[in-house]
């Protein structure tokens, strides 16, 4: 895929997220996992990213076996009742769906037996545990890759905890591209976490950005970073696919 080369200016500062058109990595299904808890929930994210700037959403509910079991039927049923939701309350906005595949032992016979929600072709957003190493997750991305999927690693900021810039290098070497949440930059996750999306901004690292948004409260710190120039103009000067999708 090719990247859009984009000039190094922040441009007039708008306060919002419109640069990106795309969001990529959300919990707008209500009731399915630890995201919107309700329709009236739902809606209102959706109002939130509107406001934001946004032009289409790519929601992407857990897969979580013993924490969110979601199959692709109950994924698929709930977003188009959230896609309904949304036409019936004037929302102007491109809604898909995916999901976010969590990586343990189980995860290669999932795709085998019951394939994979994907976004923008073949696409999946795949996400490792915060807290220790995740089985052969090389293994994963090449098996990933042979099956024709394009993996792409959610919040990898986030595994600081295990993962060294050595290991991130090592799955973009092997092909997957890394999508950061938009709110690692401020801190929202802790400071050792903020330091390291910084890092990986840096060494141009991340492909995507995503907005990882949960709640009313995770659209309140992205209006709140939106605001905040030194971010923008991060987020602008990144070598970012959005658009594309």
């Amino acid at each position: 895929m090719l990247r859009f080369l984009r000039k190094k200016t922040v441009g007039t500062a708008s306060g919002k997220f419109d640069f990106l058109n795309t969001d990529m990595h959300s919990h707008l299904v209500p009731g399915i996992d630890d995201g919107a808890g309700s329709m009236e929930d739902s809606i209102n994210l959706l109002r939130g990213f509107s406001a934001l700037g946004y032009r289409k959403i790519i929601t992407t509910p857990h897969v979580r076996p013993g924490y969110f079991p979601n199959t692709r039927e109950i994924i698929l049923s709930g977003f188009e009742k959230v896609k309904a939701a949304a036409s019936a309350a004037g929302l102007d906005l491109e809604l898909a769906c995916a999901a976010e595949y969590f990586v343990d032992y189980g995860f290669i016979d999932t795709m085998e037996k019951e394939g994979l929600l994907t976004f923008s072709g073949k696409h999946v957003l795949i996400e490792l545990s915060t807290f220790s190493p995740p089985p052969d997750v090389n293994d994963t991305i090449f098996q990933l890759r042979i099956k024709g999927y394009q993996p792409v690693l959610a919040h990898p900021e986030r595994y600081v905890y295990y993962q060294s810039v050595k290991d991130f290098q090592r799955l973009k070497d092997l092909g997957c591209l890394f999508q950061m949440n938009i709110m690692s930059l401020s801190g929202h996750y802790g400071k050792t976490v903020s330091a390291i999306a910084h890092e990986l901004l840096k060494n141009r690292m991340i492909d995507l950005f995503g907005t990882d948004c949960h709640r009313q409260q995770h659209i309140e710190a992205l209006q709140k970073i939106s605001t905040q120039e030194k971010n923008i103009r991060l987020l602008r000067e990144a070598h970012f696919l959005n658009p594309e999708f």
